[in-house]
């Protein structure tokens, strides 16, 4: 199974950048991981939120591909342990998935057409982050994940 995480923008944090690349390492012996950031327009500031958000939209739907199982990483969606989030990667990768992507949005939230072509929604909390240090939480948890499946002791560390 391989793995894509969708991010839209740039993260302009050092200190998320440096834990974000750390967990990329990290995944390498697990997965086949891709990380793919979607640059936004130069002059993006000057539209109005619904309409960044529309435009993210048409740039979101070009890279989610036919046989992908489209997961939007939203806080009103699924929510699960870490065990449970192990489980439900387990059982795509049972299932012969060949891709999951994994979508972050930007801070307006998801374009309808995004909604539609999703598979699900996933929340990694009942509580706000911001759109980039959901990209690092995300990340940890993915790693998580995979040392729970293979019982190893990160998660009880």
């Amino acid at each position: 199974m391989k793995v894509k995480l969708l991010l839209t923008g740039k993260t302009d944090q050092e200190y998320l950048i440096t834990g974000m690349n750390e967990y990329i390492n990290r995944l390498k012996p697990y997965v086949s991981l891709e990380v793919v950031f979607i640059s936004t327009p130069r002059k993006w500031n000057v539209f109005p939120s619904a309409q960044r958000k529309e435009l993210e939209g048409d740039l979101l739907i070009k890279h989610i591909e036919r046989g992908d199982l489209c997961v939007l990483l939203d806080e009103g969606g699924k929510r699960y342990t870490s065990p449970g989030f192990a489980k439900f990667l387990q059982e795509q990768m049972n299932r012969s998935v060949k891709n999951v992507l994994f979508i972050v949005g930007g801070p307006w939230g998801f374009a309808e057409k995004v909604t539609k072509r999703a598979d699900m929604k996933l929340s990694l909390s009942p509580m706000t982050f911001s759109h980039q240090m959901v990209r690092l939480f995300f990340l940890e948890q993915l790693y998580r994940a995979f040392t729970i499946i293979r019982n190893q002791p990160y998660h009880n560390a």
